[in-house]
């Protein structure tokens, strides 16, 4: 069993999430608080350590929660007096329930886990949204949703922020679809089981947990709260070690015998925590590494043995070559759409395939063995697997290095393969980068990360406007790190005023702001009148957000003249603080990956239906 426990002093680690699941706590991240009025009823319920309020809140620290993303309403009010009330928990509020959300997904990434409290129906469907992407990425988030009193559920009134009708079920029946789990709290004599439960399943699951909590009762003290809290544990999944033993027989068979075999890492990794030992693996077998798209950053870019990114005809120069001429391949918890294999044109053959997923492994057109962890199936894999370097030494002979981007005229408009050449040197082991939805992707899956850099997208969800409060978040939880976010025009347009929040806390952010006039990623599927949107003054925007209070330093480029001098204001007088630099590019220039993608999938949306 694992227990949960607080004041640990381990660093955080990374993709990995919470080591055991301690506490994190981090100057910074106490520094950075601002200065917050709270009022004689917050300083009073600090006291009250057997109310469910306080109960909330120090669970919340116990499990690595120093940050919690919120939008106030009278529903949630009473609770967010006891957030405010603990000392090891920043209150971040932000613009709106959504960009709360995606900076909750942020956290979480970069964190472990994540929480956020809204206010009933209005709060809970807007952050419906972000919830759902952080459902398809498999990021442990609590959602608490302040709710009516008590006493109004079953009482046939009609209440405000609800549809006109006296059932309060709405929003509950919205969330079960993109959360593990719900609790409904509305009597305190079972909130503390309920809680705790909904925590755990988090945590286990991987996946949010949806908490409604009745608006009168975080003040009430019930005898099971204390200050010191009940310790709980989470059972652990438990590896069924004759299945184990199976599935490595039969995965060191196939392996071992074939000529040229490759490893795959994917996103499930992340769930697992399987990293390492994904890579102690090929350290033992010395086979070729690739990444999928959602997994770049899970491993180390560089080791001896790594490949690139395999996205199909996306792929990193030659990587999908090797990947797809192998005669094995093991995949380490992938996830397939239609985005990640560009139109579903991987040249994969399944029964040729090792998948290896959270629970189970699945052996070509074979079996699956179900009940094993990742992490120890390569745990016990390593121990069997023969070296084979065959794949590596391929790759070695037909590598040839990308070229640079062809020379520009000082004031010649700025192209983006060049944007991105200069975003790569500014990489380091104390960076981040956060990519938006669209050509962000590819142009940022080129990127070469040092060891340690931080690598965040999301390609399930791919929800517009993601990227500023997962930037947010993901900054917030770990400060040492600078984040660097590529974010289009028409994503800004979506959740842009977030900053306001990155500006309030003093974060060092660093967004690339790539105006090209529109929605580039649609026109390429299907272009139209609708995918222009109406141009703005981004870098006078945020300096009209900051409001003369000097916590930020903009910037408007236009060629690769000003870009450097951009950037090298950003890396050393400005370092401290939030730069935004907006970049003018043409309409119509992409990367070539994204015109590929877009014509895929212009063309699965475009079939006609098949009759019977």
């Amino acid at each position: 069993m694992t227990t949960i426990r607080k004041n640990s002093n381990e660093p955080i680690n990374n993709h990995v999430g919470l080591n055991g699941f301690q506490n994190h706590v981090t100057n910074d991240s106490m520094n950075n608080k601002p200065n917050c009025s709270i009022q004689n009823k917050a300083l009073l319920v600090k006291n009250e350590s057997d109310t469910l309020g306080h109960h909330i809140a120090k669970r919340l620290v116990e499990i690595g929660i120093n940050d919690v993303f919120a939008v106030p309403g009278d529903f949630n009010l009473t609770l967010l007096d006891y957030l405010v009330a603990e000392p090891e928990i920043n209150l971040i509020g932000c613009c709106n329930e959504l960009n709360a959300g995606y900076a909750t997904d942020g956290y979480a990434r970069c964190r472990g886990v994540g929480a956020c409290v809204v206010t009933f129906n209005v709060g809970g469907l807007s952050i419906l949204n972000a919830i759902a992407g952080s459902y398809s990425e498999d990021l442990p988030i609590i959602c608490i949703v302040g709710a009516p009193n008590s006493n109004d559920f079953g009482s046939n009134k009609i209440l405000h922020h609800t549809i006109g009708l006296p059932d309060f079920s709405q929003e509950l029946r919205c969330f079960e679809p993109v959360t593990c789990h719900q609790a409904v709290i509305k009597d305190i004599d079972d909130a503390h089981e309920k809680i705790d439960t909904a925590i755990a399943i988090a945590l286990r699951e991987s996946k949010p947990v949806y908490i409604s909590i009745a608006c009168n009762l975080p003040t009430i003290p019930h005898s099971s709260f204390t200050d010191q809290s009940i310790p709980f544990y989470l059972t652990p999944k438990v590896t069924n070690q004759m299945s184990l033993e199976i599935a490595v027989e039969a995965t060191t068979k196939l392996l071992n015998k074939a000529t040229k075999p490759v490893m795959v890492g994917g996103p499930m990794m992340r769930i697992s925590k399987a990293s390492e030992a994904f890579m102690e693996v090929a350290d033992a077998s010395g086979y070729a590494i690739a990444v999928l798209p959602s997994a770049k950053g899970m491993v180390s870019e560089n080791h001896p043995h790594f490949i690139g990114t395999y996205w199909g005809v996306a792929s990193t120069s030659f990587c999908a070559e090797i990947v797809e001429s192998a005669d094995a391949y093991l995949f380490a918890g992938p996830l397939f759409n239609d985005v990640i294999t560009m139109g579903h044109s991987l040249l994969i053959k399944k029964e040729k395939a090792i998948t290896v997923l959270p629970n189970r492994v699945v052996i070509g057109n074979g079996p699956t063995f179900g009940n094993i962890s990742m992490k120890e199936f390569f745990k016990a894999l390593t121990k069997r697997l023969e070296r084979n370097a065959t794949a590596i030494e391929n790759y070695k002979r037909i590598f040839i290095p990308d070229g640079f981007p062809v020379q520009c005229n000082p004031k010649e408009a700025l192209r983006i393969n060049v944007l991105f050449r200069h975003i790569e040197k500014m990489l380091s082991c104390d960076s981040a980068v956060i990519a938006e939805c669209g050509d962000a992707w590819f142009n940022s899956q080129k990127l070469k990360l040092p060891q340690g850099c931080g690598y965040e997208c999301q390609l399930q969800y791919a929800s517009l406007g993601w990227s500023i409060g997962a930037t947010l978040g993901y900054a917030k939880s770990n400060p040492q790190k600078r984040v660097i976010a590529c974010i289009g025009d028409g994503c800004f347009q979506v959740a842009g005023q977030e900053v306001s929040t990155m500006l309030r806390w003093g974060q060092n952010v660093i967004i690339f702001l790539i105006n090209n006039g529109g929605y580039t990623t649609e026109a390429e599927i299907h272009d139209g009148p609708y995918n222009v949107i109406k141009n703005w003054n981004y870098a006078g925007l945020i300096e009209t957000i900051d409001n003369g209070e000097g916590k930020c330093f903009t910037a408007k480029v236009h060629c690769e003249e000003e870009l450097i001098e951009a950037i090298n204001t950003t890396m050393e007088s400005k370092k401290n603080c939030l730069c935004f630099i907006e970049v003018v590019m043409h309409k119509d220039d992409t990367s070539k990956e994204l015109l590929q993608l877009g014509n895929r999938l212009a063309a699965l949306n475009g079939r006609l239906p098949q009759h019977n």
